[in-house]
């Protein structure tokens, strides 16, 4: 049996079913979210000009975010000095969707996050079983089918069970600072396990949403990334973002080169 077919149909299924509407449902809390992107620092004049629509309390440890329910417990890391910490998710809030969360003006200072580059990655916890997987979702139907990840593809962290988020401190990695003077980031739509399946998510993307300046590189015999970039400003991602904002894609990712 040819299993690339068998995950062709997978992938038009699911590409299908992501776009069949304008709006998704994200209400569901996810078991293992992940996501690299820019937040936006949160200030009273976005509230006052209704770019947000609730506020958030300079002082607290709350942040917003769309795919998330109320009250989720998320680990926060600043991806330029590797600085982290443990945070929740309050109350539902637009925020424009370039962003991959809103931040209070506490988190931003206990993360030295530069506000000309506020890139951060937010991860949901498991408080069950106390791990965090630090790998955004790729397709859940082409990784059955095909069954051929490798085992170091998901990297498991062990953070331990946090009682009260309210009194978690600011932990410093034993790493060197990530940041770097350049700006260099690109968009990725999705990491497949087949070269096919990279090719057809291009293409797609081409002749349904006119979305050009798409490439593929392989990471590995097993992982293919779609992508759009790179960009080389902050202006220029963001007007990229607008173009693919239609596409309601349940994961899209900004990574640093």
């Amino acid at each position: 049996m040819n299993y690339k077919y068998i995950i062709y149909f997978f992938f038009i299924l699911l590409f299908s079913c992501e776009n069949k509407s304008s709006k998704t449902n994200y209400s569901k809390n996810f078991e293992h979210y992940s996501n690299k992107g820019f937040a936006l620092i949160y200030n009273d004049t976005l509230y006052k000009n209704k770019i947000l629509n609730k506020k958030i309390d300079h002082r607290s440890l709350i942040i917003f975010n769309d795919k998330l329910d109320i009250d989720t417990p998320v680990k926060i890391t600043n991806l330029l000095n590797g600085k982290n910490l443990i945070a929740k998710v309050g109350k539902k809030s637009n925020f424009p969707f370039f962003y991959n969360s809103v931040l209070s003006d506490r988190i931003a200072k206990d993360l030295l996050i530069d506000p000309s580059e506020p890139y951060v990655q937010i991860q949901t916890l498991n408080l069950r079983n106390s791990f965090v997987a630090n790998k955004a979702k790729t397709f859940d139907e082409e990784k059955e089918v095909a069954n051929k990840a490798p085992v170091d593809d998901i990297t498991i962290q062990n953070i331990g069970i946090v009682e009260n988020l309210d009194k978690v401190k600011v932990k410093e990695k034993d790493t060197k600072k990530l940041k770097t003077n350049d700006f260099n980031y690109i968009i990725k739509f999705a990491d497949l396990y087949f070269e096919d399946s990279a090719i057809m998510l291009k293409d797609r993307l081409f002749e349904e949403f006119m979305i050009t300046n798409i490439s593929i590189k392989k990471l590995s015999n097993n992982n293919y990334r779609v992508y759009k970039g790179p960009f080389k400003s902050l202006e220029s991602i963001k007007k990229a973002f607008g173009d693919i904002k239609k596409l309601n894609f349940e994961n899209i990712e900004i990574i640093k080169l």
